[in-house]
C-alpha cells in the first residue's frame, strides 16, 4: 500500500505540472479568457498531491503510535 500511495502522490504532482505547462502555453497562444478556467483543474491536481502527502504523514504517525501502544501492552 505504501508503494501505491507514493506512486499516486507523484502522479498528481506530475499531472499538475504537465497541466500547468499546457494551460499556460495555450493561454498565451489562444488567450487567457479561453483557457483561464483550466487552471481550476491544475489547482485540483496540486491539491490532491498535498492532500495525499498530508494523509501519508498522518497515517505513518498513527501507525507508529499504534505500534508503541502494542509494545507497551506486551510489556505490561
Amino acid at each position: 500500500m505504501r508503494l501505491y500511495n507514493t506512486i499516486m502522490q507523484y502522479f498528481w504532482l506530475s499531472a499538475g505540472v504537465i497541466m500547468f505547462i499546457i494551460t499556460t502555453y495555450m493561454s498565451f497562444t489562444d488567450g487567457i479568457t479561453k483557457w483561464g478556467f483550466y487552471y481550476f483543474f491544475v489547482a485540483i491536481a496540486f491539491g490532491m498531491f498535498f492532500f495525499k502527502r498530508w494523509m501519508t504523514k498522518r497515517m505513518n504517525k498513527h501507525m507508529a503510535f499504534l505500534n508503541e501502544k502494542a509494545q507497551a501492552e506486551e510489556k505490561a
